[in-house]
């Protein structure tokens, strides 16, 4: 089951810590600060410190939003973010259900021997323990006590790394063809862990990682992920930040998005009342249901 967080908390080294969104919240952050983890005798212990922020779409305040994640610093530390597909409720199950179920999952598998510190492998099994009904994107990154980053994504959740003002490493998009993502499923049509995306990344001391749902991809250019981290040295306030951006942007019609500029390119045109309330067109496991864009969750890691 989920555990709430208060706005701000840390986590001992023995403890995990699995977000969903408490009832009646319309904005939620929090920071995490994980003990140091040494990576090798030759180099500085480094320190991991975790902010996160989400804000439902305004008709989900009431269940806290569809996308939930994960951190734990086990080993030297576990992110995973799951993001609902909303398609689902046009047959009455809620959307939430599916990405909790599986971040639990994710929270109860990380130390299984199969595992073996492989996020693919992770998200096979917490997959086929997942028993709930309905579907998510997702994406999981676990950091090995040697510097070294292991990355699975399933769809158009995302992740970077920022390295000295720059994008260093940022996962790219699944999807069948426009607005339809990969995602693991209840349905056996959907996909698994073999369509994962694998990565790994060599981690530098003062890299910060970013991730989020596509709600924070698809308003914020790159950019503006870099400039808005650049102001911050809290995590917390920097994951508000950015999550704020986001929101402003899927409500401004004015704005041209990452989504509605590749939308044009792929000659879709978004109509502006679509727009205005920050919603998108997608074909999931429900045809061509409208789907609300405005949910998303940012996860900073600074390493210090």
């Amino acid at each position: 089951m989920a555990i709430s967080m208060p706005k701000s908390s840390s986590i001992s080294p023995s403890n995990q810590f699995l977000q969903s969104f408490s009832r009646n919240t319309k904005k939620k952050n929090s920071v995490v600060c994980c003990n140091q983890s040494e990576l090798s005798p030759t180099r500085l212990e480094l320190s991991i410190c975790v902010g996160t922020h989400l804000i439902p779409h305004p008709r989900k305040i009431e269940k806290g939003g569809e996308d939930a994640f994960f951190v734990s610093n086990y080993n030297g530390g576990v992110l995973a973010i799951a993001d609902g597909v909303s398609g689902w409720a046009r047959k009455n199950i809620d959307p939430a259900l599916f990405p909790r179920d599986l971040m639990t999952n994710v929270s109860n598998l990380i130390e299984d021997e199969e595992v073996n510190y492989e996020p693919q492998i992770l998200l096979k099994k917490a997959h086929a323990a997942t028993s709930s009904v309905g579907s998510a994107t997702v994406v999981v990154a676990m950091l090995e006590k040697n510097g070294i980053l292991k990355i699975a994504n399933v769809g158009d959740c995302g992740l970077q790394i920022i390295r000295q003002g720059k994008i260093n490493f940022s996962t790219s998009p699944q999807e069948h063809y426009f607005d339809c993502p990969y995602q693991l499923s209840s349905h056996e049509a959907g996909q698994t862990y073999l369509d994962a995306m694998v990565s790994e990344v060599e981690l530098l001391e003062g890299d910060t990682i970013v991730m989020g749902s596509d709600g924070l991809f698809d308003n914020v250019f790159d950019h503006e992920i870099v400039s808005m981290i650049s102001r911050f040295n809290d995590v917390a306030e920097a994951a508000k930040a950015l999550a704020t951006l986001a929101n402003n942007h899927s409500k401004d019609t004015n704005f041209d998005s990452p989504y509605t500029i590749e939308a044009r390119n792929r000659g879709n045109d978004i109509p502006l009342w679509k727009k205005a309330l920050g919603m998108k067109l997608i074909g999931m496991v429900i045809p061509n249901f409208v789907v609300e864009k405005i949910d998303l969750i940012v996860c900073l890691v600074y390493r210090i």
